[in-house]
C-alpha cells in the first residue's frame, strides 16, 4: 500500500510500516509540513496515497469523504499518551492492513482496535 504519514508520526512509525512492505513517504519529506488539511488531502488523493494521521479533523467524513480518497487512517491515542501508545496504534494499523484494504475508507485506529466508517450508499 502507498502511505503518506502526517508530520507528527516519527521515524519509528515509518520503520514499522516499511518493514510490513508498504511504500511510505512523509509529509516532512515532501515539504508539506505546514500545508492545510485540504491541501494535504488533495495531494494524497492525486498521488493515490492513504493518509495516516493523528489529526482528528480527518476523521470527519463530511469534510473528507472516504470514497474520494485512497484511504484515511486516524490514529486515536489516550489522553495522556506516550511514544509506546503511538507505536502500538501504528502496529494495529499495520496488522489491519494485512487483513483488509483501506482504499476508499476511513479507519479510526486505537491500540488493538480498528473502527471502519461506512458511507451510506444513498440507495434509500
Amino acid at each position: 500500500m502507498n502511505i503518506k504519514l502526517d508530520e507528527n508520526l516519527g521515524s519509528r512509525g515509518v520503520a514499522i510500516l516499511r518493514a510490513a512492505g508498504h511504500h511510505v513517504t512523509t509529509v516532512v519529506e515532501e515539504g508539506l509540513s505546514s500545508a492545510s488539511d485540504r491541501k494535504l488531502a488533495e495531494v494524497c488523493r492525486s498521488d493515490r496515497k492513504c493518509l495516516v494521521t493523528l489529526d482528528l479533523d480527518f476523521g470527519n467524513p463530511l469534510r473528507f469523504a472516504p470514497s474520494r480518497h485512497a484511504g484515511i487512517a486516524v490514529l486515536r491515542l489516550p489522553r495522556r499518551s506516550t511514544a509506546d501508545d503511538l507505536l502500538n496504534a501504528v502496529r494495529t494499523l499495520s496488522t489491519g492492513l494485512t487483513r483488509r484494504t483501506l482504499d476508499g475508507k476511513l479507519w479510526i485506529v486505537q491500540r488493538g482496535h480498528i473502527r471502519e466508517y461506512q458511507e451510506e450508499s444513498g440507495d434509500g
